[in-house]
Formats: structure tokens, sequence, C-alpha cells
């Protein structure tokens, strides 16, 4: 299993973006079909070293995961996050 983690620091830190990117995110839910799992969390603590919103996603095989970047679903997301997005980081490993 390979676990996929992404978190957005958001230009707009608003409650109503970070709900707006929220969905964006999770509307890739049943969409993909390599995507095992996806969690989106948004953020309760609003601290100057806190990111907006961690994407939590799972796949069988590095090819899912490979798959799941180019899916077009995805790229949709990609081009959203692209325009709110300040910073990302992520992490990826295997379990």
């Amino acid at each position: 299993m390979i676990t996929h983690i992404v978190c957005f620091k958001l230009k707009d830190r608003s409650p109503e973006s970070v709900a707006v990117t929220r969905d964006v995110l999770l509307n890739m839910k049943g969409k993909i079909p390599m995507l095992q799992h996806i969690e989106v969390g948004v953020d309760v603590l609003h601290t100057d070293r806190s990111y907006d919103i961690a994407l939590v996603t799972k796949f069988n095989s590095m090819e899912d995961l490979n798959a799941y970047q180019v899916h077009p679903v995805h790229q949709e997301v990609i081009k959203h996050m692209s325009e709110v997005r300040e910073a990302a980081v992520a992490v990826d490993y295997e379990s």
C-alpha cells in the first residue's frame, strides 16, 4: 500500500475558500478507479506553522499512484490547486 499525503497552505485562508478547496479535493472520491482511500482534513489550530488542508490518499501500488497523477479528474484538481495554493508539502510512503 502506498500512502500519499499532501498538505496545502492556501493564499486565501478564509473558511469559505478552505471549504471550496476541501470540496474540490473530495470530489475525486469514486471517480478515480485506482484511488483506494481519500481523506481531507481541515486545520483547526490556525497557527503560523499550520497548513490549511491535508489530503491523504492510498493506492495499492506505485503504478496506481503514477496513474492517479495523470488521471483527468486529478489533473482538474491540480489546476485548481495551482491557482489557490501558496505552498504545498508532500510525503509518500509504503506500508
